[in-house]
């Protein structure tokens, strides 16, 4: 369910704590119903709570391990989270080993049953630490080739969506270009994708000396995307390409391998695509479309994706543009043939005036209110100056 279904929009509060949700099926309680044990471990859910939601649940996973407090390493400032740089100084430390080695232990475990196994990694998350080996794989410093940035980009923004993305509790990019830490962030961030991309390993080597490989399907995603100084921003919380768009990968029975689908989709669609491809019927009262077709036939077209970033702001992704609608009114427009780095706001030019129009028929009929949240980061937005949006 989108978040404008249900009043959930930030990190909590916990799913079940929305009246739209209280008799929901949850994705692996729908499999459980039809047979499956059902395992989790790690950033799923959040890594907070609903993991009641599966039959047995492993090592949580967290964003530690943290230096002392006072000793971050690169960003001394602000909110402990947010650092990078080599630590801690061996992968026995990271959470997301414990979390690679029980899911493949409950991979190779014998069963009688199919298995239904939901691994989350924390990396690459803030803080951006890894041990040393892992920068070593990197370039030298000052080979690290930064994104493109537009230094004026800000400029065509609506004064709205300039507020909401205006930076807390990440840094500024003006901070990083001029405290020369772009690339060391950068490195960072590659770094901790080479050490969870080992954790994914791990686990993928682990079904193959199950010799289950050949009847599971494997789903690789991402929860959000990253800026790194794209847009003159770091971290997510936006409603453009950076922070919306991720990897998803299906591999399995009956999906012809090596193939790239163009077509937009969203992770609200997996749900209804992992029931029918794997012969379950249809749960019935999704928001989501099963990608089905697609992997049967990449080029077989389907509907927008739609991306919410609190309540009324919504993007609508298709494979040629980027709308975007705030909650005040105010718009934003992008063709993806001509500007890939959304550089170039449309709107207000009258040639795409019928693009937006028909664009706008695809935001949701209605937002739910925000239901109240119980996480430090989860109060109404207007309540908060990094959100920079007040009544």
């Amino acid at each position: 369910r989108l978040p404008s279904s249900t009043g959930v929009y930030l990190l909590g509060p916990g799913l079940r704590e929305s009246p739209v949700l209280e008799e929901a099926k949850m994705l692996p309680e729908y499999f459980a119903d039809h047979g499956y044990l059902t395992r989790g471990a790690g950033k799923v859910y959040h890594g907070g709570g609903n993991q009641e939601t599966f039959q047995a649940y492993g090592p949580r996973g967290n964003a530690g391990p943290l230096p002392p407090v006072g000793e971050k390493i690169n960003y001394k400032q602000g909110h402990r989270l947010w650092d990078w740089g080599a630590f801690p100084d061996s992968d026995d430390k990271m959470p997301d080993v414990a979390v690679a080695e029980w899911a493949a232990e409950q991979l190779q475990a014998e069963r009688d049953r199919p298995l239904f196994l939901a691994v989350g990694f924390n990396r690459p998350h803030v803080p951006l630490y890894a041990p040393q080996k892992w920068f070593d794989m990197q370039a030298p410093l000052d080979e690290i080739v930064l994104p493109d940035v537009l230094d004026d980009d800000r400029a065509d923004l609506p004064a709205y969506g300039r507020r909401l993305t205006a930076g807390f509790p990440a840094p500024r990019h003006d901070w990083m270009v001029e405290q020369k830490q772009w690339k060391e962030a950068v490195r960072a961030y590659l770094a901790t994708i080479s050490f969870v991309d080992a954790q994914v390993g791990r686990v993928l080597d682990a079904l193959d000396r199950s010799g289950r490989t050949g009847n599971t399907v494997v789903v690789l995603l991402s929860d959000h995307g990253f800026h790194l100084g794209e847009k003159q921003r770091w971290a997510k919380r936006s409603l453009w390409e950076e922070s919306t768009k991720v990897p998803l990968i299906i591999a399995g029975p009956g999906i012809e391998p090596g193939r790239r689908c163009s077509q937009p989709a969203g992770l609200i669609d997996l749900y209804p695509t992992l029931a029918e491809h794997c012969g379950l019927k249809d749960p019935g009262g999704l928001d989501g479309a099963s990608l089905s077709p697609q992997l049967k036939d990449v080029d077989t077209e389907r509907g927008p994706a739609i991306t919410t970033w609190w309540v009324g702001n919504h993007a609508v992704r298709t494979q040629r543009y980027r709308y975007i609608r705030y909650a005040d009114g105010s718009e934003e427009l992008y063709d993806h043939r001509a500007d890939p780095h959304e550089w170039h706001n449309l709107v207000g030019r009258p040639e795409h005036a019928k693009t937006i129009a028909r664009l706008r028929k695809h935001l949701p009929a209605a937002d739910h209110p925000a239901l109240k949240s119980n996480t430090a980061l989860g109060v109404a937005p207007e309540d908060h100056a990094f959100f920079g949006v007040r009544k």
